[in-house]
């Protein structure tokens, strides 16, 4: 079973990210790009004070788009809400959506996505999924408290993770001002991810 999962999980893989590498680096450009404005943005940025007027731009493992990879994706049926803790130990209300299922470093590995059930009553992210993951470059290389994922609801079995696009939560830069959802245990993967946002030692105070 174990043998024909992988193989799917291939299949999908190659079927799926079809764009010409020079795109897909392109596009993960642009996301980096797109994030160091947010931070430079005083009306959006999370930074305060000498971090916000000293930041320039976010340090990034180099793009590597092994880490974008074809999941396979299950939707979870008659799920119930349940509250997600946070860093402030306030809650927030979530649902499991379903859960992506695939294949890196040679294991099997399965991260489940979430809904915050009060972000999707806004038309602009009444499709957005929300994926909490640490890995074992937390503490390390990445924020301890482990990075996040924005993802849309996929229109059949595959979802694409784009790891490239994972980012540190606002907590990470500035713990006074915000709280943010704590991952939970069945996202904690036994490898190294090494792409998105990587964590420097000027915002750990």
């Amino acid at each position: 079973m174990k043998n024909i999962l992988i193989l799917l999980i291939s299949f999908l893989a190659i079927s799926c990210v079809s764009q010409p590498a020079e795109k897909e680096t392109a596009d993960i450009k642009k996301f980096q790009n797109q994030l160091n404005a947010e931070y430079r943005n005083p009306k959006k940025t999370p930074l305060r004070g000498s971090n916000f007027s000293d930041f320039k731009e976010h340090p990034f493992f180099p793009i590597n788009l092994k880490y974008k990879i074809a999941a396979k994706f299950t939707k979870t049926e008659n799920t119930q809400s349940f509250e997600l803790p946070t860093s402030s130990g306030k809650t927030r209300t979530y649902r499991e959506f379903g859960k992506a299922t695939f294949v890196l470093e040679g294991q099997e590995l399965t991260l489940t996505l979430y809904q915050n059930l009060a972000l999707i009553k806004k038309n602009k992210y009444k499709d957005h999924l929300f994926l909490p993951f640490r890995d074992a470059t937390k503490s390390i290389e990445t924020y301890g408290g482990g990075k996040y994922m924005d993802l849309k609801i996929p229109t059949g079995e595959v979802i694409v993770l784009d790891f490239n696009k994972s980012y540190h939560p606002y907590c990470a830069y500035n713990a006074f001002d915000y709280n943010c959802p704590i991952v939970p245990a069945e996202n904690i993967l036994p490898i190294r991810i090494e792409a998105g946002v990587m964590y420097e030692d000027v915002y750990h105070h």
